[in-house]
C-alpha cells in the first residue's frame, strides 16, 4: 500500500480534474447566447446544492462505496443501491469509448496526418488499456497526473477565454449580442444540452472515494468541494464566453471540442497553437479517465462485495488491494464498444460516434444520481446519530428544495437527451440510438440485479438451513 497522502491542494486539484470536463464545454456553446442563462441557472440550482449535499454525505459516509453506499444505506431493502452501482459503473466504459474516439483525431491534428479506421481502432484500444492499467495502482501514485491534468484544464479554459476577448477586441462579436439573445431558449436543441451542463458539474463524490488517501479527509473533502466548485464555475463561464463571443454558433457541432473552438477563433494562422492545444487536450483526456476510473472501480468493487454487482468485479490485486476486477471489466466493455463503433463507421461514415457514446454515457450517469438527493433527506431523518463533520445548513422545506430541485433538473435533462419529441427522420436518426441504447442498458442492468438478488436469496436460505 502507498504511504503517500493527498494534501489539501492535491484534493482541490483532484476535484478540478474529475469535475471539469473540457471536451463538453464547446458543444454547449452551439445553443448560442442563451447558454449563459443555462450555465448560471445550473450553477445556482444544481452545482451549489449538489456540492453541499456531496460534502455532507462524503464526510459522513466516506470510503470506497461512494454514491452506492449513500443510496443503499438510505434504502437498504430496495434495489436502488444496486441500480445506482450499475448505472454508475456502465457510464464509465461508454464515456471512455467516446473519448477514445477523439484520440485519433487529436493525433491527426498533432502530426498532420489522416488516420485510417483500423489504425484509429488500435489507437483507441491503446488509450483504453493505458487508463485501465494505471487504474490498477493507488490513486496517490497518480497524484502528479491528476495535478498536471487539472492545471492544463485551467490553462485551456483561460486560453479559450483570452482568445475570445482578443478576437472581440480586434474584430467585434461574431454572433448577435442583443440582450434578447441572452434570454433562455426552450427549443429541443437547447434543452437537450442541459444534460451536458449538469454532466460538467458531476464527480464530487468520486473525490470522496479517495478519503483513505487524504491526510484529513473530514476537513479536506468539504474544503476541496467548495473551493474547487467555485473555480470550476468561474472557468466554465470564462471559456463559455470566449467560445460564444468569437465562434459562429452555426459552426459548432456536437463533436466540437476546445481544439475546434481554438481553430475557428484563430483560423489557419494559428497552426502551432492549435497543435499545442490538441496535445494538451489529449493529456487532459487521460487525466479525466484516470481520476474517474479509480472512483468508479472502487464503487463497483464495493457493490460487488455487498452482492449487488457481479462477484468478479470485487477481485482485488493482492499487491496493493486495488479493484482490478472492475477495472478490467471497464476496459473490456470499452474495447467492445469501440470495435462496434468501427463497424458503425464503416457502414455509416457520417455517423457521430462521439456524441452517440457520450450521450448514452450521459443518460446512464445522470440516472445514477437521481436517488442520491432523496437519500440525503432520508439519511438526515433516519440516521441522525452518524457524525457529520460538514453539515448542510438549514432544515425542513429549505433542505427539501435543496434536494428536489437538482433531482428534478436531472430527470428533465435525461428526458430531453434520450426522448425524441418529433417524428421527423432527422430527429429520429439523432435520438433513437440514444433511446434504444438507454433502454437496452437499463434492461441489462435489471437482469443482472435480479440474477444477483436471486442468488443472494438462495445463499441465505442455505445458510438458514445449515
Amino acid at each position: 500500500m502507498s504511504n503517500k497522502k493527498f494534501r489539501l491542494i492535491d484534493v482541490i486539484l483532484s476535484v478540478i480534474c474529475v469535475v471539469f470536463v473540457a471536451e463538453a464545454a464547446a458543444p454547449v456553446a452551439s445553443i448560442g447566447n442563451s447558454q449563459f442563462f443555462w450555465w448560471i441557472l445550473m450553477i445556482i440550482a444544481f452545482l451549489l446544492p449538489y456540492g453541499l449535499i456531496s460534502s455532507e454525505l462524503g464526510t459522513a459516509y466516506s470510503g470506497d462505496g461512494g454514491i452506492y453506499d449513500w443510496v443503499s444505506t438510505a434504502y437498504p431493502k430496495t434495489k436502488w443501491g444496486a441500480r445506482v452501482s450499475w448505472y454508475y459503473f456502465i457510464n464509465f466504459p461508454l464515456w471512455m469509448a467516446s473519448l477514445a474516439v477523439m484520440c485519433p483525431d487529436l493525433l491527426g491534428i498533432i502530426f498532420g496526418v489522416d488516420i485510417n479506421p483500423w489504425i484509429s481502432l488500435l489507437i483507441q484500444l491503446a488509450f483504453i488499456w493505458i487508463i485501465t492499467l494505471i487504474a490498477c495502482y493507488p490513486v496517490c501514485d497518480s497524484i502528479i497526473i491528476l495535478n498536471i491534468s487539472a492545471a492544463i484544464k485551467i490553462l485551456l479554459a483561460l486560453v479559450i477565454g483570452i482568445l475570445g476577448i482578443y478576437f472581440v477586441v480586434q474584430n467585434g462579436f461574431v454572433n448577435d449580442m442583443a440582450p434578447s439573445t441572452f434570454l433562455p431558449s426552450f427549443d429541443l436543441g437547447s434543452l437537450s444540452y442541459i444534460s451536458v451542463i449538469i454532466f460538467n458539474f458531476l464527480g464530487f463524490e468520486v473525490v470522496c472515494t479517495y478519503a483513505d488517501s487524504m491526510q484529513k479527509p473530514k476537513v479536506q473533502i468539504p474544503q476541496a468541494i467548495i473551493t474547487g466548485g467555485i473555480v470550476i464555475a468561474a472557468i466554465y463561464l470564462f471559456s463559455a464566453f470566449g467560445i460564444g463571443a468569437a465562434v459562429p454558433t452555426n459552426e459548432i457541432s456536437v463533436d466540437s471540442g476546445i481544439v475546434d473552438a481554438v481553430a475557428l477563433i484563430i483560423g489557419d494562422s494559428g497552426g502551432i497553437l492549435v497543435v499545442a492545444v490538441a496535445l494538451l487536450f489529449l493529456i487532459t483526456l487521460f487525466g479525466n479517465m484516470i481520476s474517474w476510473s479509480m472512483g468508479v472501480n472502487s464503487t463497483a468493487a464495493y457493490a460487488a462485495d455487498k452482492g449487488d454487482m457481479p462477484k468478479l468485479w470485487s477481485k482485488r490485486w493482492k499487491r496493493n488491494d486495488m479493484p482490478i476486477g472492475s477495472a478490467f471489466a471497464s476496459g473490456i466493455l470499452a474495447s467492445i464498444i469501440c470495435a462496434l463503433g468501427l463497424v458503425i463507421e464503416l457502414i455509416s461514415p457520417e455517423s457521430s460516434l462521439f456524441w452517440s457514446f457520450f450521450a448514452l454515457n450521459l443518460v446512464m450517469l445522470l440516472l445514477s444520481y437521481i436517488p442520491v438527493f432523496p437519500a440525503f433527506l432520508k439519511l438526515r431523518k433516519n440516521d441522525p446519530d452518524t457524525p457529520r463533520p460538514f453539515r448542510v445548513p438549514g432544515k425542513g422545506i429549505f433542505l427539501r428544495i435543496l434536494a428536489y430541485v437538482p433531482m428534478l433538473l436531472t430527470i428533465v435533462s435525461i428526458f430531453f437527451t434520450a426522448i425524441p419529441l418529433s417524428m421527423d427522420t432527422e430527429t429520429l436518426s439523432y435520438y433513437l440510438p440514444i433511446t434504444i441504447g438507454s433502454v437496452i442498458t437499463v434492461i441489462i442492468g435489471e437482469i443482472i440485479i435480479a440474477s444477483l438478488r436471486a442468488k443472494k436469496k438462495r445463499k441465505n436460505k442455505i445458510n438458514e438451513v445449515n
